[in-house]
């Protein structure tokens, strides 16, 4: 199947096709490189990037909120990512165009530490961490790099360490989405752990003053993985934190920036509607565009997940009372995704990618745990032992997340 017979497949099934992920000759290929070659060559499991579609993710965002007529700042959630050879790439983003630069957010002070070992500046870093101790708060400080204090209790006592200096607060709009019209673990009608209440903001204008602080970021994080169904939820909390930001600068703070936060969402499935970042930017630009603000947003997933696969090797083919079990040398230790989100995972054989299903599958892990189980009865071609399977948008909250349970090893990452 050529390139462009495998692409007009993608609009009738397969989401996931692009360029830098193609079916040429029936054999799936990442950045041009064909899997099957790299799964002889490579210690499986493996995780195989495409840098390159990072970079196209990066300028998405850049263009959508610049083409609003709004200054943009963009920042990888570094929990979601930090292979070094991944972060080498996205350091060097924006090389030719100042504009286009990636910055980092950082939640604790050990990954503020890795950002800068890694190239980027303190002044380049947005920390927002939750319940963080005087050491925590103190180790950023003493770096340089930006904080935005989470709760009322964070910015008291983060003014006793740095009074008369300038921070951001993380608010809690109570609104926020998520992948597959969910509700957001963040900000809700429920209460979470996160962010400074509409209605506390006269008390934290009264510890900054208190302190000297000059808050100059209004900070949020209501979503994970939105898409085009939840931008009326979006809308709602940036309202908000528009309120919040007149709120501030009538009181004279110098608010120069309304980070919008993380989460903004891929296509996962055939059946979802890919997010429209242009309504998205026309929702900033309607809420923020009048407060002369820059914009910052902070996305793991958007900027690294469709970039990488991972290639696993099928150890098990059997039928198990009437059902078919599909046993690969990878288990959650290395991509947890799923079992820590219950946001599903996409396999395809590297051969053969776009082959119909011959009836439903359950695929499964090595590690000694009833619930290591990557999908139960989906529709499946046929593979055999010793086959290849490619786990699909692999790229944020795995790697970084690996662990060594039952010691089966982690995996390794190959870059292109």
């Amino acid at each position: 199947m050529s390139i462009t017979d495998a692409r007009a497949r993608a609009t009738t099934g397969s989401y996931w096709i692009r360029p830098g992920l193609d079916v040429q000759d029936d054999v799936l290929h990442i950045a041009n490189r064909n899997t099957l070659d790299l799964a002889a060559s490579a210690q499986l499991p493996v995780f195989v990037t495409d840098l390159a579609s990072i970079g196209v993710q990066a300028r998405k965002l850049h263009s959508a909120i610049a083409n609003a007529g709004l200054e943009p700042c963009v920042r990888l959630a570094i929990k979601a990512q930090r292979e070094p050879e991944i972060l080498r790439y996205i350091r060097s983003l924006g090389a030719d165009d100042p504009a286009e630069r990636v910055g980092i957010d950082a939640c604790s002070p050990n990954e503020v530490d890795y950002a800068i070992a890694h190239g980027w500046a303190p002044s380049e870093i947005s920390c927002t961490g939750t319940n963080m101790t005087d050491e925590d708060l103190q180790r950023v400080i003493d770096h340089g790099a930006h904080l935005n204090l989470d709760l009322l209790s964070q910015l008291e006592r983060y003014g006793r360490l740095a009074p008369g200096s300038r921070a951001g607060i993380r608010i809690n709009p109570r609104a926020g989405a998520a992948w597959g019209g969910r509700k957001s673990l963040y900000a809700g009608t429920k209460p979470t752990k996160f962010g400074i209440y509409e209605e506390q903001i006269p008390v934290a204008i009264e510890i900054a003053r208190r302190h000297g602080i000059a808050i100059d970021t209004v900070h949020m994080h209501v979503a994970d993985g939105f898409l085009s169904e939840g931008l009326g939820e979006i809308e709602r909390a940036v309202s908000v934190a528009a309120s919040v930001t007149r709120k501030l600068k009538s009181e004279g703070f110098p608010v120069e920036e309304v980070n919008t936060g993380g989460g903004v969402g891929i296509q996962l499935r055939n059946e979802d509607a890919a997010l429209n970042l242009a309504e998205w930017a026309d929702i900033l630009k309607r809420h923020l565009g009048p407060l002369e603000v820059r914009v910052g947003t902070e996305p793991g997933n958007f900027l690294t997940k469709q970039s990488t696969i991972v290639i696993a090797e099928v150890v098990t083919v059997e039928d198990r009372l009437g059902e078919r079990f599909i046993g690969l040398n990878v288990g959650w230790n290395v991509v947890s995704f799923k079992f820590l989100y219950d946001v599903p995972f996409t396999f395809v054989p590297c051969r053969n990618p776009l082959a119909d299903p011959i009836g439903l599958a359950t695929i499964s892990g090595n590690i000694n745990e009833g619930n290591d189980l990557f999908a139960e009865n989906i529709p499946f071609p046929a593979v055999e032992e010793g086959d290849y399977i490619a786990i699909l948008n692999a790229g944020g909250y795995n790697q970084a997340m690996q662990s060594d349970h039952c010691l089966r090893p982690r995996a390794g990452t190959i870059c292109f």
